[in-house]
């Protein structure tokens, strides 16, 4: 019965695909509109960073899983990030679940592409009865292959763009990892970094030798001066070589995939466009995600809080995160907690003194500035200051206002008081 239910759930999700695709064709001819548009010149810098975020995630209690999504456009002009969540996936028993980010360049075409259809291609390519772990290994790199197939089909004579990929299927006994290009994931297991993925760069001695195999050439670390990733989906122009299966191509969509048993001291998974790279470690990020989590922060706002603080640390790109947390996550702990409620409320009685003790009242930048030349203890680990970014604002708010108020009562006596508005995060320019 158990068997026959999937079968009939397998069905479904391919009906519901049928009409989707049905109306793929608007879909697909507005993507080409605005990749157009997203190939027209340099990607330049806004004058002001877009934070807004839409934060999501869900849980599975059955089988311990809880995940937390987020994404911020950041300083760039255009949004060309993706991600994919699927908690459960049909006609799979219970305890399967895939997640994806994928980090658009050249227009987000090929990202968006990636995000809907590559759960398509991972179930077709894995059957009813996935044969783990090679059996699986394999039908990940060929539903990247069979997507980027289609990318292309979909698409032959406008130049795509690219995404970079990685994606986390997760099964009841196994992690595996899939991936290209310089989006990242890192494990963290029994409170260290147990695995993370590496970059596919030029200069990397396997994918310089099939570049050069392809015809290609690297200048200045980029495929033909140009590309900075050596694997992706799309970017059909480095994959022109006559003869030359796609895995051999200048620039492959061929994932590198990884195996890895699960065990019971595994904690959480971090998924990563290279925007949250940019600014910290693997290391640094694993603490500062444990970190929030003993403080009890559910995983879709622990995601939020740590692009404010990457784009606190100065990340100028786009930025989307996943976070995957396993039944040996870091539980909330009343210690944790009370060491960060002393450290916001350290925090606010020390910008109320700097203030107060000024001539003239200064400016958020500079408390910030002077608080950050300061040996402030208990910091997030990873995240140092620039994750209190938003406690700090909100207390000088606070502050400014009550001084506000105070001098209107001077002024006016019982007067009603009009306090300032005052906004609530960092000036970030550059």
């Amino acid at each position: 019965m158990a068997a026959l239910a999937r079968q009939l759930q397998r069905l479904l999700w391919t009906a519901c695909k049928k009409k989707e695709r049905e109306k793929e064709g608007e879909e697909e001819e507005e993507d080409e509109e605005e990749g157009r548009g997203a190939l027209d010149g340099p990607r330049s810098l806004l004058t002001a960073p877009r934070r807004a975020q839409q934060p999501h995630g869900g849980a599975e209690a059955s089988w311990g899983l809880r995940f937390g999504a987020s994404a911020a456009q950041g300083w760039r002009a255009r949004m060309e990030d993706a991600h994919c969540t699927w908690l459960s996936l049909p006609g799979l028993p219970p305890g399967w679940a895939l997640f994806a980010v994928l980090d658009g360049h050249g227009g987000a075409r090929a990202a968006r592409f990636g995000a809907r259809h590559l759960p398509d291609h991972v179930l077709e390519e894995l059957g009813p009865e996935p044969s783990e772990p090679e059996g699986v290994r394999e039908a990940l790199r060929r539903a990247f292959l069979s997507a980027d197939k289609r990318l292309r089909s979909l698409w032959p004579r406008v130049e795509t763009g690219g995404s970079t990929a990685v994606a986390l299927l997760v099964s009841p006994r196994f992690l595996y990892l899939a991936h290209c290009g310089d989006s990242r994931a890192v494990l963290s297991r029994a409170g260290a970094v147990a695995f993370s993925t590496e970059d596919h760069r030029p200069l990397r001695p396997r994918e310089r030798e099939r570049i050069h195999a392809a015809g290609g050439t690297i200048r200045r670390r980029r495929v033909e001066g140009s590309l900075a990733v050596s694997r992706a989906l799309g970017d059909f122009a480095y994959k022109e070589a006559p003869g030359r299966p796609p895995e051999l191509q200048l620039v492959s969509a061929e994932p590198e995939v990884a195996a890895l048993a699960r065990q019971a001291e595994d904690e959480f998974m971090l998924l990563a466009s290279d925007g949250v790279w940019d600014t910290m470690s693997g290391a640094a990020l694993a603490g500062l995600v444990a970190s929030r989590l003993r403080l009890g922060l559910a995983p879709e706002l622990l995601c939020a809080q740590l692009l404010d603080t990457c784009l606190c640390k100065g990340s100028l790109d786009n930025m989307t995160c996943i976070l995957v947390c396993f039944p040996g996550a870091p539980r909330p702990s009343e210690e944790a907690i009370r060491r960060e409620l002393a450290l916001d409320a350290a925090l606010g009685r020390r910008i109320a003194e700097l203030c107060a003790s000024a001539q003239e009242p200064p400016s958020l930048n500079t408390v910030f500035r002077t608080l950050a030349s300061e040996d402030i203890p208990d910091l997030p680990p990873g995240g140092g200051l620039d994750c209190k970014a938003t406690v700090i604002a909100e207390a000088y708010s606070q502050i400014c206002q009550v001084s506000e108020e105070c001098r209107e009562k001077g002024q006016n006596g019982a007067g009603k008081s009009t306090p300032t508005h005052l906004g609530s995060a960092l000036d970030m320019e550059t």
